[in-house]
């Protein structure tokens, strides 16, 4: 737990800071855990430690609406504290981990227990999202209040879709007392179950299984149905295909309260990454046609998807090293979202500041979190990114105990070189 606080002073960065509109060369003073000033030029106080970010990048601490942290339950696969040092060296300073332990997150009991670890590590602010339903089995409503009392930010059965209408319109009813959202798995078992891949060039090419971009759309289209009916905050998370964008689009335009979320393997693999079998690209949603991550990249751009999400799901060998069929669901995501996310910009798809905010005040928005500015009185939650440090992906150097990454070897430009939670680093490069 991060409890010494020395003063610091981050020196000739670019600060840039979309939720203020703050962009430029200036030092950033750290007193107390907290954001004291934001100048041009800052005289270090005595004893101050200095920072040099010259030619470096001073932004939000990065915002991480979606991952999976295994524990408890799956501590072979990953526990809070290597979660935590593998969002660290990410870049990122929150998180938001999915419900679907062992036990589930559906109690206070849980929640309190993922807190208490949390704070143990000490190295990143982790948000428990706590369950839908009880026991992620889709049939009554878990003990979302008291879990709100613990600690929980979101609701979401992640991993399960809601399959009962009736149960889904109650949660989005019930989380309106506790102004939380209900965070979704658009999947239609019904449409996707025994599927493999995308149904397209995918299944045509590897004979396996197809998943129809109607298993996700079917749901989105009824969660944006349902959130219309009760006034409720839905947010939908790994949207996949261009129909879904379409969708959420249009709901948009209409006032609904609806927020959405893309994860890097969306915007920059197509379905072909699976047809060499390569179980690490196997992921649900599947990855799907390039006309599908073309909306996906169009959908980021105009702010129909409010924001970047790891959606980090680590497995074991045990997992992975299977036949394609066998092998589970999932890439993991906190120390390359920042790169790809980037890559975006370099392409030239979205301007920095753009890319900025959907790793950081956006999804903090979504969660009604305190976090992702760089205001004055703000928790010094600060990423320092070498925007021009060249990487090539190895999962050999991860932080995280999961190896399973779609993009083994791809060469990538920038990352972060320090992070700091409350004024303190707990990751330099």
């Amino acid at each position: 737990m991060i409890t010494n606080q020395t003063t610091k002073l981050i020196r000739g960065g670019r600060i840039l800071d979309p939720a203020s509109g703050r962009d430029g060369i200036f030092d950033l003073l750290i007193q107390n855990g907290q954001i004291a000033r934001i100048d041009p030029q800052i005289a270090p106080p005595p004893g101050a430690e200095i920072i040099d970010a010259t030619g470096l990048l001073v932004v939000p601490g990065l915002v991480d609406i979606h991952t999976h942290l295994r524990e408890p339950g799956y501590e072979y696969k990953e526990t809070i504290l290597t979660g935590s040092q593998a969002a660290a060296a990410g870049g990122f300073t929150s998180l938001a981990c999915m419900a679907n332990t062992d036990p589930p997150n559906d109690n206070s009991s849980v929640t309190e227990f993922i807190r208490e670890r949390a704070q143990k590590a000490g190295l990143v602010n982790i948000y428990p999202v706590g369950a839908v339903s009880k026991g992620l089995k889709g049939e009554s409503l878990a003990e979302i209040g008291s879990m709100v009392a613990s600690g929980i930010v979101a609701v979401s059965d992640d991993g399960n879709p809601v399959m009962n209408s009736g149960l889904m319109r109650n949660a989005l009813e019930y989380t309106q007392i506790f102004d939380i959202p209900v965070i979704s798995h658009c999947e239609d078992l019904g449409l996707s179950q025994g599927g493999q891949v995308n149904e397209g060039l995918a299944s045509l090419r590897t004979g396996l299984a197809g998943i129809p971009a109607e298993a996700e759309v079917s749901m989105v289209v009824r969660d944006l149905l349902l959130a219309r009916l009760t006034g409720g905050k839905l947010h939908l998370a790994h949207i996949s295909t261009a129909r879904s964008v379409d969708a959420i689009r249009a709901a948009k335009a209409q006032g609904l309260k609806v927020t959405a979320e893309t994860a890097p393997h969306y915007f920059t693999l197509t379905e072909e990454a699976v047809l060499s079998f390569d179980t690490n690209a196997k992921v649900n949603p599947p990855l799907r046609s390039a006309a599908d991550r073309e909306a996906v990249r169009n959908g980021l751009r105009d702010g129909t998807i409010d924001c970047i999400a790891s959606d980090h799901a680590p497995h074991s060998l045990v997992e992975k090293d299977l036949e394609f069929t066998q092998a589970s669901s999932g890439t993991v995501g906190l120390e390359t979202t920042l790169p790809l996310t980037l890559k975006l910009v370099q392409e030239g798809l979205l301007s920095l500041s753009q890319a900025i905010a959907l790793l950081s005040i956006n999804p903090a928005r979504i969660l009604n979190l305190k976090k992702g500015s760089l205001s004055i009185g703000a928790d010094a939650d600060i990423t320092v990114i070498d925007p021009g440090r060249k990487l090539t992906v190895d999962p050999e150097k991860f932080r995280s105990r999961g190896r399973n990454t779609a993009f083994p070897g791809l060469q990538l430009q920038g990352r972060a070189a320090i992070t700091l939670i409350r004024g303190e680093i707990t990751f330099r490069e």
